[in-house]
């Protein structure tokens, strides 16, 4: 229990950059956030397995296992998570990455972004 009796709220920023994952982290951070960062959606996936997320940032292209498929495991296994992802992408040219986000409707944030783009699409959620 923290010594404020505030629910902690805990992001996981799934990233495979790391001066993008660490921006993001203090972004976060700045807006009430425990962080969490994982390379890919294979460690994203066992990380989701053991903690409760209030919010997701995932990229779509990362090596191992991607946004895209991390998603549809999400969809799966832990379904209330999926209206907390927001995607990042450096492709949105990409015709079944542009289909994919379409179809998922989760906000999207185009590389490179700056954190006041980050904390826009957080206060609209």
């Amino acid at each position: 229990m923290n010594p404020d009796n505030v629910k902690r709220k805990w992001a996981l920023v799934i990233e495979d950059e790391p001066v993008i994952s660490r921006a993001c982290k203090r972004t976060l951070e700045t807006e009430g956030f425990e962080v969490d960062l994982a390379m890919n959606g294979l460690i994203a996936k066992e990380m989701v397995a053991v903690k409760n997320y209030d919010l997701c940032l995932s990229d779509i292209k990362t090596p191992g296992m991607n946004g895209m498929d991390f998603y549809k495991h999400i969809e799966k296994e832990h379904p209330s998570l999926t209206s907390k992802i927001i995607f990042t992408t450096g492709d949105s040219l990409s015709v079944n990455i542009d289909t994919f986000l379409k179809e998922v409707k989760r906000p999207i944030l185009n590389k490179p972004f700056l954190p006041d783009d980050l904390r826009k699409i957080l206060n609209s959620l």
